[in-house]
């Protein structure tokens, strides 16, 4: 993919979606903070499914203009966007466990993405916000992480988009690094849930 469309993507998107992504935003943040409650379990997962949903039709169908954002990107998030809606529905109960040393990390990562962005030179429209792909899945990781019960393909999905925080030298993007800080927990993750099921 070229650079200058990557980030013309990113600066039309942004240009056209920033009221509904800061209500996604709202609405994450706090569905995420009611799980770590115990109140609503299951609305954690719930608004991360809405969130990768929204990126897959918002950002890919709708936004993308490169067939590695049309054939990769967007069946990816469409699937993990399903996935977390199916597991908020199945595991309705399941517990979201108060965040480990690494997972605060990682949360605090997901809070610093736009401020890593902008002290990187980067202005908006053509910067990185809280409700695009890579941001989304490092949040993904990073709160899904808590969960007792981990649905391994969607833990797999997730980790293959955060190994592609590689990217973040290519494309100059260098607040993905964050990303590829997260796809790497996410393999230590996943290794963990085969090693605990043989």
């Amino acid at each position: 993919m070229d650079v200058q469309a990557f980030w013309i993507v990113i600066g039309t998107y942004n240009q056209h979606t920033i009221a509904a992504q800061a209500v996604l935003l709202v609405f994450l943040v706090c569905s995420v903070i009611l799980s770590y409650q115990r109140k609503n379990p299951w609305m954690a997962k719930f608004a991360l499914g809405i969130a990768n949903l929204f990126i897959g039709i918002v950002f890919f169908a709708w936004y993308g203009t490169e067939p590695i954002q049309k054939y990769f990107a967007l069946p990816l998030y469409l699937l993990c966007g399903g996935l977390f809606l199916y597991e908020s529905w199945c595991n309705r109960e399941d517990f979201l466990e108060k965040p480990d040393t690494i997972q605060a990390l990682l949360l605090l990562f997901y809070v610093c993405y736009p401020l890593v962005s902008v002290m990187l030179g980067n202005r908006f429209p053509r910067m990185v916000t809280y409700i695009m792909p890579c941001p989304v899945v490092s949040l993904s990781i990073a709160v899904y992480a808590g969960c007792q019960k981990k649905n391994k393909l969607l833990l797999a999905l997730l980790t293959v988009w955060g190994l592609t925080g590689i990217k973040s030298v290519i494309f100059s993007a260098y607040e993905d690094l964050i990303l590829l800080a997260c796809g790497l927990y996410g393999v230590m993750l996943l290794v963990h849930e085969v090693r605990r099921k043989i």
